[in-house]
């Protein structure tokens, strides 16, 4: 299942720019830090910047910063989210599926969704997520110039949510349907908070999908994140020539790259060359 995950969030990286987290229901919080798994696409934490041991590390270099008094910013309640790869189409559910399934007529989140015949494709849903995030341009500045976060990835960005799908593509050309669909009294519509009532629905039996929904409509899954890295100061540390300034606050991060070669369809690695060739190549 490995490779099949890290193909996950390989495919999702590619349409996103962020990273999948293939266990939603596993939190990863804003501000944690340590390094991409090469063998499953994970972020393995070692910490968090929140820590209170953390502030030490600050202390010990000097920076007279508290970092307890800078935390994650909440943003705003988002629309309903589709991030697919470029194999995936997505359409109308049939008139004959909403007819024929109780609460699918009235659904605000659903789709049918047609992958490409011979290649894994990705789709993440999420329910009106909501992204948690850093102060910008307070916090990355000062956390630069700690060493123990020299060769980690830090998570900048989360994206938080009460319900969520993942499904990953079997090659055969598949259609899936999907609908996020009312449970009993409150089945008028699809609501954050409160009673939530909701389940999902889909069309039928897919071995590699994952889905989770709260009742209470919790924010309790976190399907999607952000990581940054500190620039190396060769990229960046030199004179500066007119009308150029020094980098600040985020400027000093970089985004990740994926710490594996290129996947082949099932998620293997599948290297090549400067010349470009692949190593199993006469």
């Amino acid at each position: 299942m490995s490779a099949l995950q890290r193909k996950y969030v390989e495919l999702i990286h590619q349409t996103s720019s962020k990273w999948a987290n293939w266990d939603p229901p596993i939190p990863v919080k804003v501000g944690a830090y340590g390094t991409l798994s090469r063998e499953t696409g994970e972020l393995d934490v070692e910490g968090n910047i929140y820590d209170r041991d953390f502030q030490e590390e600050l202390d010990k270099i000097g920076v007279r910063f508290k970092i307890a008094d800078h935390q994650p910013v909440d943003g705003e309640i988002e629309k309903d989210s589709f991030i697919a790869s470029s194999g995936a189409s997505k359409g109308d559910i049939s008139i004959g599926l909403d007819m024929a399934t109780p609460g699918i007529a009235n659904a605000s989140l659903k789709g049918q969704w047609q992958f490409e015949k011979g290649r894994r494709d990705a789709l993440l849903i999420m329910h009106s997520p909501r992204q948690m995030y850093l102060p910008p341009e307070v916090i990355l500045g000062h956390l630069y110039k700690v060493p123990k976060l020299q060769d980690k990835h830090l998570v900048t960005s989360v994206h938080v949510c009460p319900a969520f799908t993942i499904y990953v593509s079997n090659k055969s050309g598949e259609t899936i349907s999907l609908a996020l669909v009312a449970q009993g009294p409150v089945a008028t519509g699809v609501t954050a908070g409160g009673n939530f009532g909701f389940s999902w629905w889909k069309s039928a039996k897919a071995n590699f999908l994952r889905e989770g929904c709260d009742k209470a409509g919790n924010y309790c899954y976190t399907p999607l994140y952000a990581l940054k890295r500190r620039r190396e100061p060769s990229n960046w540390w030199r004179p500066f020539r007119a009308g150029e300034r020094e980098l600040k606050g985020d400027e000093l991060w970089a985004d990740v790259h994926q710490p594996w070669d290129p996947l082949d369809e099932d998620g293997e690695e599948d290297p090549v060359d400067v010349n470009g060739w692949k190593e199993d190549d006469d």
